[in-house]
This record gives structure tokens, C-alpha cells and sequence, in this order.
């Protein structure tokens, strides 16, 4: 076997993402600090076509050469928006027929092995601070709260593998409806 070269890989350019049929998934960073993981979400977002990210409370905005660092480019891809309030947020998108879904570990959350979407419904993930998680007046206004199974001692991951395993996960299973 041999590597791809890029020029072999089938990319699209900025206007053909832009122009391109979307993932109904929503991404939105409640009171992310670190920069590095923002531009993560933003690369991850563009690989799985979501179709915007929300940029909540004390979370850094493009254009910032440390999101560039880690996003490659997909904040020039990607639709983002700064909201100040999380809450205000949520409760807009659940108006708009969004679902809700907090990453999170809390009582009586849906394992996300066990999560299946429904077909033709938007969903809006919820990722939350390094440190605290998502707020709980968010995990509270949630329609779904799942939580990534974790077998070590540490149960906790980096927001941004959270949100490649959950944003794979979901896109695959929506992909299989």
C-alpha cells in the first residue's frame, strides 16, 4: 500500500464546502478557553460537514493564529457564530426544532453507544469548559445528555477528541438512517 497524495484525495475547495449539502449537526462551545481545541473543532467540523458552529460565553473567536494553528483553514469553511449567552442559544435553537444534546456525564445520560438520532432532525451538540463541563443551566435545558463511555481511571477526555468521537459517532449513524 501507498500513501494518498493530496492532490488524490478528493477535496473540495472553500465555495464547493460552502455550496455542499450539510451534516444537520450544530456545534456549540460553551466557555471553551483554549484556543488550540477551538481550531480542533473547527478541522473536525469541516471533515464532517457540520453545518455551524456556535461560539459561546468566554470562547475565542477567529481570526486568532492559535485557532489558525490547529483549524488549517476551516474557519474560512466552516459557518460560525459568536453568542454571548449559552442559555439564550439553547433556547433559540430548541424554538427552531433543534435538539438538544449536552456531552456530558450526568444522571440518567444516554451512553452514546446506545444513541440513535432520528431521522431528518437537527441536532446541536453541546461541549462544554476544560474544567467544569458544560454549565448546568445548559446539561439542564438539554433535550438528550450523552456521555462517552470511558473504561480507565481518568474519565474525562480533551474537548476535542470529545468532539471527534461524538461528532464521527453521530455523523455515522446518521449516515446509516
Amino acid at each position: 500500500m501507498r500513501k494518498l497524495k493530496n492532490s488524490e484525495l478528493d477535496r473540495l475547495s472553500v465555495d464547493e464546502f460552502k455550496n455542499t449539502k450539510k451534516t444537520p449537526l450544530i456545534i456549540v462551545l460553551d466557555n471553551i478557553r483554549s484556543l488550540n481545541n477551538i481550531g480542533s473543532v473547527f478541522r473536525t467540523s469541516d471533515a464532517f460537514l457540520v453545518e455551524k458552529i456556535y461560539l459561546c460565553g468566554i470562547t475565542a473567536t477567529p481570526p486568532h493564529k492559535d485557532i489558525h494553528k490547529t483549524a488549517l483553514g476551516s474557519t474560512d469553511t466552516v459557518a460560525w457564530e459568536y453568542v454571548e449567552n449559552t442559555i439564550d442559544l439553547i433556547e433559540q435553537l430548541k424554538s427552531d426544532n433543534v435538539i438538544v444534546a449536552s456531552i456530558e456525564q450526568a444522571e440518567n445520560a444516554t451512553m452514546l453507544n446506545d444513541f440513535k438520532p432520528e431521522a431528518n432532525k437537527t441536532y446541536a451538540l453541546v461541549f462544554g469548559n476544560e474544567v467544569k463541563g458544560v454549565a448546568q443551566n445548559v446539561v439542564s435545558a438539554s433535550d438528550i445528555i450523552l456521555e462517552i463511555p470511558q473504561f480507565g481511571t481518568k474519565h474525562s477526555l480533551n474537548i476535542s477528541v470529545s468532539c471527534g468521537v461524538v461528532v464521527w459517532d453521530v455523523f455515522a449513524k446518521m449516515k446509516e438512517n
